[in-house]
Protein backbone atom coordinates (compact mmCIF):
# COMPACT_ATOMS: atom_id res chain seq x y z
CA UNK A 1 0.00 0.00 0.00
CA UNK A 2 2.90 2.33 0.80
CA UNK A 3 4.30 1.88 -2.70
CA UNK A 4 0.89 2.64 -4.19
CA UNK A 5 0.81 5.97 -2.37
CA UNK A 6 4.39 6.60 -3.47
CA UNK A 7 3.51 5.95 -7.10
CA UNK A 8 0.51 8.28 -6.93
CA UNK A 9 2.64 11.06 -5.38
CA UNK A 10 5.37 10.64 -8.02
CA UNK A 11 2.90 10.72 -10.90
CA UNK A 12 0.88 13.63 -9.49
CA UNK A 13 4.02 15.71 -8.87
CA UNK A 14 5.41 14.97 -12.34
CA UNK A 15 2.24 15.90 -14.20
CA UNK A 16 1.72 18.96 -12.02
CA UNK A 17 5.21 20.25 -12.82
CA UNK A 18 5.02 19.38 -16.53
CA UNK A 19 1.55 20.90 -16.80
CA UNK A 20 2.76 24.13 -15.20
CA UNK A 21 5.30 24.57 -17.99
CA UNK A 22 8.42 23.71 -16.01
CA UNK A 23 11.35 22.39 -18.09
CA UNK A 24 11.44 18.59 -18.22
CA UNK A 25 14.83 18.44 -16.49
CA UNK A 26 13.55 20.58 -13.61
CA UNK A 27 10.34 18.54 -13.41
CA UNK A 28 12.36 15.33 -12.99
CA UNK A 29 14.51 16.94 -10.30
CA UNK A 30 11.37 18.20 -8.54
CA UNK A 31 9.74 14.75 -8.48
CA UNK A 32 12.95 13.17 -7.17
CA UNK A 33 13.33 15.86 -4.48
CA UNK A 34 9.77 15.28 -3.23
CA UNK A 35 10.39 11.53 -3.06
CA UNK A 36 13.65 11.98 -1.16
CA UNK A 37 12.14 14.41 1.35
CA UNK A 38 9.00 12.38 2.09
CA UNK A 39 10.18 8.77 1.92
CA UNK A 40 13.90 8.77 2.89
CA UNK A 41 16.06 10.15 5.69
CA UNK A 42 19.01 11.11 3.49
CA UNK A 43 19.42 14.88 2.92
CA UNK A 44 17.82 15.53 -0.47
CA UNK A 45 20.00 18.53 -1.33
CA UNK A 46 23.25 16.69 -0.76
CA UNK A 47 22.06 13.70 -2.80
CA UNK A 48 20.87 15.97 -5.63
CA UNK A 49 24.17 17.86 -5.91
CA UNK A 50 26.27 14.67 -5.84
CA UNK A 51 24.13 12.84 -8.40
CA UNK A 52 23.86 15.74 -10.83
CA UNK A 53 27.61 16.39 -10.74
CA UNK A 54 28.46 12.69 -11.18
CA UNK A 55 26.09 12.36 -14.15
CA UNK A 56 27.12 15.59 -15.83
CA UNK A 57 30.83 14.79 -15.58
CA UNK A 58 30.50 11.29 -17.06
CA UNK A 59 33.17 10.66 -19.70
CA UNK A 60 30.70 8.68 -21.81
CA UNK A 61 28.69 11.86 -22.32
CA UNK A 62 31.54 13.70 -24.04
CA UNK A 63 30.63 12.04 -27.34
CA UNK A 64 27.16 13.61 -27.18
CA UNK A 65 27.98 17.31 -27.74
CA UNK A 66 30.60 16.40 -30.34
CA UNK A 67 28.19 14.36 -32.47
CA UNK A 68 25.59 17.12 -32.09
CA UNK A 69 28.16 19.69 -33.23
CA UNK A 70 29.07 17.55 -36.24
CA UNK A 71 25.40 17.45 -37.24
CA UNK A 72 25.05 21.21 -36.75
CA UNK A 73 28.09 21.85 -38.99
CA UNK A 74 26.80 19.59 -41.76
CA UNK A 75 23.32 21.08 -41.49
CA UNK A 76 24.82 24.39 -42.63
CA UNK A 77 26.66 22.92 -45.64
CA UNK A 78 25.40 22.24 -49.18
CA UNK A 79 25.13 18.56 -48.29
CA UNK A 80 21.38 18.26 -48.93
CA UNK A 81 21.74 19.72 -52.42
CA UNK A 82 24.59 17.33 -53.22
CA UNK A 83 22.60 14.39 -51.83
CA UNK A 84 19.70 15.07 -54.17
CA UNK A 85 21.97 15.50 -57.19
CA UNK A 86 23.76 12.24 -56.43
CA UNK A 87 20.71 10.12 -55.57
CA UNK A 88 18.03 11.32 -58.03
CA UNK A 89 19.45 9.64 -61.18
CA UNK A 90 19.57 6.25 -59.43
CA UNK A 91 16.06 6.53 -57.92
CA UNK A 92 14.28 7.52 -61.15
CA UNK A 93 13.70 3.93 -62.36
CA UNK A 94 12.40 2.54 -59.05
CA UNK A 95 8.66 2.25 -58.35
CA UNK A 96 7.97 5.51 -56.57
CA UNK A 97 10.90 7.18 -58.29
CA UNK A 98 12.20 10.33 -56.60
CA UNK A 99 10.12 9.79 -53.45
CA UNK A 100 12.91 7.39 -52.50
CA UNK A 101 15.36 10.29 -52.33
CA UNK A 102 13.68 11.29 -49.06
CA UNK A 103 14.27 7.86 -47.55
CA UNK A 104 17.75 7.16 -48.90
CA UNK A 105 18.84 10.75 -48.26
CA UNK A 106 17.67 10.59 -44.64
CA UNK A 107 19.41 7.22 -44.21
CA UNK A 108 22.71 8.68 -45.39
CA UNK A 109 22.44 11.86 -43.37
CA UNK A 110 21.34 9.94 -40.27
CA UNK A 111 24.74 8.22 -40.38
CA UNK A 112 26.52 11.53 -39.80
CA UNK A 113 23.93 13.43 -37.76
CA UNK A 114 22.43 11.45 -34.87
CA UNK A 115 19.44 13.79 -34.73
CA UNK A 116 16.01 13.27 -36.27
CA UNK A 117 15.25 16.98 -36.49
CA UNK A 118 18.58 17.79 -38.15
CA UNK A 119 18.08 14.94 -40.62
CA UNK A 120 14.57 16.12 -41.50
CA UNK A 121 15.55 19.76 -41.92
CA UNK A 122 18.70 19.09 -43.94
CA UNK A 123 17.12 16.65 -46.39
CA UNK A 124 13.74 18.40 -46.47
CA UNK A 125 15.03 21.85 -47.36
CA UNK A 126 16.17 20.43 -50.72
CA UNK A 127 13.85 17.49 -51.44
CA UNK A 128 10.48 19.14 -50.67
CA UNK A 129 10.86 21.98 -53.22
CA UNK A 130 12.25 19.58 -55.84
CA UNK A 131 9.47 17.00 -55.41
CA UNK A 132 6.81 19.71 -55.41
CA UNK A 133 8.24 21.17 -58.61
CA UNK A 134 8.01 17.76 -60.28
CA UNK A 135 4.40 17.24 -59.16
CA UNK A 136 4.77 14.40 -56.64
CA UNK A 137 1.79 13.86 -54.28
CA UNK A 138 2.15 16.19 -51.30
CA UNK A 139 1.02 13.60 -48.75
CA UNK A 140 3.71 11.14 -49.90
CA UNK A 141 6.38 13.82 -50.02
CA UNK A 142 5.56 14.84 -46.44
CA UNK A 143 4.95 11.33 -45.10
CA UNK A 144 8.14 9.76 -46.41
CA UNK A 145 10.19 12.67 -45.11
CA UNK A 146 8.58 12.63 -41.66
CA UNK A 147 9.02 8.87 -41.26
CA UNK A 148 12.48 8.40 -42.72
CA UNK A 149 13.91 11.35 -40.75
CA UNK A 150 13.34 9.31 -37.59
CA UNK A 151 16.19 7.06 -38.76
CA UNK A 152 18.44 9.74 -37.26
CA UNK A 153 17.52 8.25 -33.88
CA UNK A 154 18.67 4.73 -34.75
CA UNK A 155 21.46 4.72 -37.31
CA UNK A 156 24.72 5.60 -35.54
CA UNK A 157 25.87 8.03 -34.33
CA UNK A 158 22.49 8.14 -32.55
CA UNK A 159 22.00 10.63 -29.72
CA UNK A 160 19.16 8.48 -28.39
CA UNK A 161 21.41 5.42 -28.14
CA UNK A 162 24.11 7.46 -26.38
CA UNK A 163 21.54 8.59 -23.79
CA UNK A 164 20.23 5.02 -23.38
CA UNK A 165 23.75 3.62 -23.02
CA UNK A 166 24.72 6.21 -20.40
CA UNK A 167 21.44 5.70 -18.52
CA UNK A 168 21.84 1.92 -18.13
CA UNK A 169 25.67 1.90 -18.20
CA UNK A 170 26.08 -0.22 -21.34
CA UNK A 171 28.57 -0.03 -24.22
CA UNK A 172 27.75 2.78 -26.64
CA UNK A 173 29.80 1.16 -29.40
CA UNK A 174 27.77 -2.06 -29.13
CA UNK A 175 24.54 -0.05 -29.21
CA UNK A 176 25.77 1.79 -32.29
CA UNK A 177 26.57 -1.47 -34.03
CA UNK A 178 23.19 -2.91 -33.00
CA UNK A 179 21.35 -0.02 -34.69
CA UNK A 180 22.85 -0.47 -38.16
CA UNK A 181 20.94 -3.51 -39.50
CA UNK A 182 17.54 -2.60 -37.97
CA UNK A 183 17.97 0.94 -39.34
CA UNK A 184 18.57 -0.40 -42.83
CA UNK A 185 15.63 -2.83 -42.55
CA UNK A 186 13.32 0.01 -41.45
CA UNK A 187 14.50 2.13 -44.38
CA UNK A 188 13.75 -0.83 -46.66
CA UNK A 189 10.23 -1.08 -45.21
CA UNK A 190 9.66 2.59 -46.00
CA UNK A 191 10.92 2.09 -49.56
CA UNK A 192 8.78 -1.03 -49.92
CA UNK A 193 5.68 0.89 -48.91
CA UNK A 194 6.46 3.66 -51.41
CA UNK A 195 6.96 1.08 -54.17
CA UNK A 196 3.63 -0.65 -53.43
CA UNK A 197 1.72 2.64 -53.07
CA UNK A 198 3.08 4.05 -56.33
CA UNK A 199 2.27 0.82 -58.19
CA UNK A 200 -1.33 0.95 -56.95
CA UNK A 201 -1.66 4.71 -57.62
CA UNK A 202 0.07 5.19 -60.96
CA UNK A 203 -2.27 8.00 -61.96
CA UNK A 204 -1.13 10.11 -59.00
CA UNK A 205 2.53 9.85 -59.94
CA UNK A 206 4.18 12.41 -62.25
CA UNK A 207 6.01 11.48 -65.41
CA UNK A 208 9.54 10.15 -65.18
CA UNK A 209 12.45 12.51 -65.45
CA UNK A 210 14.37 12.19 -68.74
CA UNK A 211 16.47 9.02 -68.85
CA UNK A 212 20.15 9.46 -68.03
CA UNK A 213 22.88 7.24 -69.40
CA UNK A 214 24.71 4.96 -66.99
CA UNK A 215 27.95 6.90 -67.32
CA UNK A 216 26.12 10.11 -66.38
CA UNK A 217 24.64 8.39 -63.31
CA UNK A 218 28.09 7.31 -62.20
CA UNK A 219 29.39 10.82 -62.80
CA UNK A 220 26.59 12.32 -60.67
CA UNK A 221 27.55 9.95 -57.85
CA UNK A 222 30.63 12.09 -57.19
CA UNK A 223 28.33 14.31 -55.11
CA UNK A 224 27.92 11.41 -52.65
CA UNK A 225 31.65 10.97 -52.04
CA UNK A 226 31.93 13.52 -49.18
CA UNK A 227 29.13 12.02 -47.08
CA UNK A 228 30.25 8.44 -47.81
CA UNK A 229 33.79 9.31 -46.75
CA UNK A 230 32.60 10.86 -43.50
CA UNK A 231 30.34 7.87 -42.70
CA UNK A 232 33.16 5.40 -43.26
CA UNK A 233 35.60 7.57 -41.32
CA UNK A 234 33.36 8.00 -38.26
CA UNK A 235 31.47 4.71 -38.05
CA UNK A 236 34.31 2.58 -39.43
CA UNK A 237 36.80 3.87 -36.87
CA UNK A 238 34.51 2.72 -34.05
CA UNK A 239 33.60 -0.62 -35.64
CA UNK A 240 37.25 -1.49 -36.29
CA UNK A 241 38.19 -0.61 -32.74
CA UNK A 242 40.47 2.22 -33.79
CA UNK A 243 38.54 4.89 -31.89
CA UNK A 244 36.16 5.27 -28.96
CA UNK A 245 32.82 7.03 -29.58
CA UNK A 246 34.30 10.26 -28.22
CA UNK A 247 37.36 10.04 -30.46
CA UNK A 248 35.20 9.16 -33.48
CA UNK A 249 32.98 12.14 -32.72
CA UNK A 250 36.05 14.37 -32.63
CA UNK A 251 37.10 13.02 -36.02
CA UNK A 252 33.57 13.69 -37.26
CA UNK A 253 33.71 17.34 -36.17
CA UNK A 254 37.07 17.77 -37.91
CA UNK A 255 35.72 16.04 -41.02
CA UNK A 256 32.60 18.20 -40.96
CA UNK A 257 34.67 21.38 -40.72
CA UNK A 258 36.87 20.25 -43.61
CA UNK A 259 33.80 19.36 -45.70
CA UNK A 260 32.14 22.70 -44.95
CA UNK A 261 35.37 24.50 -45.81
CA UNK A 262 35.76 22.69 -49.13
CA UNK A 263 32.15 23.50 -50.03
CA UNK A 264 32.70 27.16 -49.22
CA UNK A 265 29.99 27.19 -46.52
CA UNK A 266 32.32 27.56 -43.51
CA UNK A 267 32.30 31.16 -42.34
CA UNK A 268 32.71 32.75 -38.93
CA UNK A 269 28.93 33.19 -38.79
CA UNK A 270 28.10 29.55 -39.62
CA UNK A 271 30.87 28.29 -37.30
CA UNK A 272 29.52 30.26 -34.33
CA UNK A 273 25.92 29.33 -35.22
CA UNK A 274 26.81 25.62 -35.28
CA UNK A 275 28.67 25.94 -31.98
CA UNK A 276 25.79 27.72 -30.25
CA UNK A 277 23.25 25.26 -31.68
CA UNK A 278 25.26 22.32 -30.40
CA UNK A 279 25.71 23.97 -26.99
CA UNK A 280 21.98 24.62 -26.53
CA UNK A 281 20.98 21.08 -27.56
CA UNK A 282 23.72 19.47 -25.46
CA UNK A 283 22.77 21.48 -22.37
CA UNK A 284 19.12 20.55 -22.79
CA UNK A 285 19.91 16.83 -23.02
CA UNK A 286 22.45 16.97 -20.17
CA UNK A 287 19.87 18.72 -17.97
CA UNK A 288 17.30 16.00 -18.68
CA UNK A 289 19.90 13.29 -17.98
CA UNK A 290 20.88 14.92 -14.69
CA UNK A 291 17.25 15.13 -13.61
CA UNK A 292 16.68 11.53 -14.68
CA UNK A 293 19.73 10.33 -12.73
CA UNK A 294 18.47 12.04 -9.57
CA UNK A 295 15.01 10.54 -10.10
CA UNK A 296 16.56 7.09 -10.60
CA UNK A 297 18.50 7.42 -7.34
CA UNK A 298 15.43 8.69 -5.49
CA UNK A 299 13.34 5.79 -6.75
CA UNK A 300 16.14 3.39 -5.79
CA UNK A 301 16.01 4.64 -2.19
CA UNK A 302 12.26 4.16 -2.06
CA UNK A 303 12.42 0.67 -3.60
CA UNK A 304 9.64 1.51 -6.06
CA UNK A 305 11.29 0.18 -9.28
CA UNK A 306 12.10 -3.18 -7.72
CA UNK A 307 8.59 -3.46 -6.28
CA UNK A 308 6.98 -2.72 -9.67
CA UNK A 309 9.33 -5.18 -11.38
CA UNK A 310 8.51 -7.89 -8.84
CA UNK A 311 4.79 -7.18 -9.17
CA UNK A 312 4.92 -7.51 -12.95
CA UNK A 313 6.99 -10.68 -12.53
CA UNK A 314 4.34 -12.12 -10.22
CA UNK A 315 1.65 -11.58 -12.89
CA UNK A 316 3.44 -14.16 -15.02
CA UNK A 317 3.67 -12.21 -18.26
CA UNK A 318 5.69 -13.88 -20.99
CA UNK A 319 8.47 -11.88 -22.59
CA UNK A 320 6.28 -11.30 -25.65
CA UNK A 321 3.40 -10.03 -23.54
CA UNK A 322 5.76 -7.79 -21.58
CA UNK A 323 7.22 -6.31 -24.77
CA UNK A 324 3.75 -5.70 -26.23
CA UNK A 325 2.64 -3.95 -23.03
CA UNK A 326 5.77 -1.79 -23.13
CA UNK A 327 5.08 -1.00 -26.80
CA UNK A 328 1.60 0.34 -25.97
CA UNK A 329 2.99 2.21 -22.96
CA UNK A 330 5.75 3.96 -24.93
CA UNK A 331 3.45 4.82 -27.84
CA UNK A 332 1.07 6.54 -25.41
CA UNK A 333 3.95 8.21 -23.55
CA UNK A 334 5.40 9.36 -26.87
CA UNK A 335 2.27 11.39 -27.55
CA UNK A 336 3.26 13.70 -24.69
CA UNK A 337 7.05 13.49 -24.27
CA UNK A 338 10.04 13.50 -26.61
CA UNK A 339 12.09 10.32 -26.98
CA UNK A 340 15.05 11.18 -24.76
CA UNK A 341 12.78 12.34 -21.93
CA UNK A 342 10.74 9.13 -22.21
CA UNK A 343 13.86 6.98 -21.91
CA UNK A 344 15.37 8.88 -18.99
CA UNK A 345 12.05 9.06 -17.15
CA UNK A 346 11.22 5.35 -17.39
CA UNK A 347 14.53 3.47 -17.23
CA UNK A 348 14.58 3.36 -13.43
CA UNK A 349 11.48 1.15 -13.57
CA UNK A 350 11.88 -0.58 -16.93
CA UNK A 351 15.56 -1.62 -16.67
CA UNK A 352 15.12 -3.98 -13.66
CA UNK A 353 12.04 -5.35 -15.37
CA UNK A 354 13.78 -6.33 -18.60
CA UNK A 355 16.90 -7.62 -16.84
CA UNK A 356 14.77 -9.85 -14.60
CA UNK A 357 12.97 -11.13 -17.69
CA UNK A 358 16.33 -12.06 -19.26
CA UNK A 359 15.86 -9.68 -22.21
CA UNK A 360 19.10 -8.58 -23.87
CA UNK A 361 19.54 -4.90 -22.94
CA UNK A 362 21.40 -4.10 -26.17
CA UNK A 363 18.52 -5.55 -28.20
CA UNK A 364 16.01 -3.74 -26.00
CA UNK A 365 17.79 -0.44 -26.68
CA UNK A 366 17.09 -0.82 -30.41
CA UNK A 367 13.54 -2.03 -29.76
CA UNK A 368 13.00 1.02 -27.56
CA UNK A 369 14.49 3.31 -30.20
CA UNK A 370 11.90 2.13 -32.75
CA UNK A 371 9.16 3.00 -30.24
CA UNK A 372 10.78 6.36 -29.58
CA UNK A 373 10.89 6.99 -33.34
CA UNK A 374 7.12 6.66 -33.39
CA UNK A 375 6.91 9.49 -30.85
CA UNK A 376 8.51 11.82 -33.40
CA UNK A 377 5.47 11.59 -35.69
CA UNK A 378 2.57 11.17 -33.25
CA UNK A 379 0.56 14.26 -32.27
CA UNK A 380 0.19 16.32 -30.18
CA UNK A 381 3.92 16.49 -29.34
CA UNK A 382 5.49 14.83 -32.41
CA UNK A 383 8.62 16.93 -32.87
CA UNK A 384 9.09 16.03 -36.55
CA UNK A 385 5.54 17.19 -37.22
CA UNK A 386 6.28 20.58 -35.67
CA UNK A 387 9.42 20.94 -37.78
CA UNK A 388 7.47 19.99 -40.91
CA UNK A 389 4.68 22.41 -40.02
CA UNK A 390 7.18 25.25 -39.91
CA UNK A 391 8.73 24.08 -43.18
CA UNK A 392 5.57 23.39 -45.21
CA UNK A 393 2.84 25.48 -43.44
CA UNK A 394 0.43 22.51 -43.49
CA UNK A 395 -2.13 21.82 -40.76
CA UNK A 396 -1.11 19.32 -38.07
CA UNK A 397 -3.94 16.97 -39.06
CA UNK A 398 -2.65 16.72 -42.64
CA UNK A 399 0.92 16.10 -41.45
CA UNK A 400 -0.12 13.39 -38.98
CA UNK A 401 -2.33 11.70 -41.58
CA UNK A 402 0.51 11.76 -44.14
CA UNK A 403 2.93 10.23 -41.62
CA UNK A 404 0.49 7.49 -40.50
CA UNK A 405 1.69 4.85 -43.04
CA UNK A 406 5.26 5.35 -41.85
CA UNK A 407 4.06 4.91 -38.26
CA UNK A 408 2.46 1.59 -39.26
CA UNK A 409 5.73 0.50 -40.90
CA UNK A 410 7.43 1.12 -37.55
CA UNK A 411 4.84 -1.10 -35.85
CA UNK A 412 5.72 -3.81 -38.39
CA UNK A 413 9.39 -3.21 -37.55
CA UNK A 414 8.68 -3.83 -33.85
CA UNK A 415 7.32 -7.30 -34.65
CA UNK A 416 10.23 -7.99 -37.00
CA UNK A 417 12.58 -7.11 -34.13
CA UNK A 418 10.76 -9.52 -31.83
CA UNK A 419 10.73 -12.31 -34.44
CA UNK A 420 14.36 -11.81 -35.50
CA UNK A 421 16.36 -10.47 -32.51
CA UNK A 422 19.59 -11.30 -34.36
CA UNK A 423 19.06 -8.13 -36.40
CA UNK A 424 20.20 -6.16 -33.37
CA UNK A 425 22.51 -8.65 -31.68
CA UNK A 426 24.63 -9.96 -34.57
CA UNK A 427 26.97 -7.01 -35.11
CA UNK A 428 27.52 -6.31 -31.35
CA UNK A 429 28.45 -9.97 -30.89
CA UNK A 430 31.10 -9.64 -33.61
CA UNK A 431 32.50 -6.58 -31.82
CA UNK A 432 32.73 -8.54 -28.56
CA UNK A 433 34.33 -11.49 -30.35
CA UNK A 434 36.87 -9.25 -32.03
CA UNK A 435 37.66 -7.63 -28.69
CA UNK A 436 38.11 -11.01 -27.02
CA UNK A 437 40.41 -12.12 -29.83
Amino acid sequence: MEHLYLTIIFIFTLFFLLGSGVWIGLALIGVAYVGMEIFTVRPAGDAMITTIWTTSSSWSLTALPLFIWMGEILYRTKLSEDLFKGLAPWMNNLPGRLLHTNIVGCTFFAAVSGSSAATLTTVGKMSVPELRKRGYPENMTIGTLAGSATLGLMIPPSLTLIVYGVTINESIIQLFMAGILPGLVLASLFMGYVAVWSTLNKTKMPDKDPQIKFFEKVKSSRFLIPIFSLIIFVIGSMYMGWATPTEAASFGVIGGLILASLQGSLTVKTFLASLMGATKTSCMIAFILAGGAFLTMSMGFTGLPRTIAEWIGSIGLSNLELLLCLMVFYIILGCFLDGISSIVLTMAVVEPMIRDAGINVIWFGIYLTVLVEMAQITPPVGFNLFVLQGMTKHEMYFLAKSALPMFLMMVVMVFIMIAFPELATYLPSTVRSAGAG
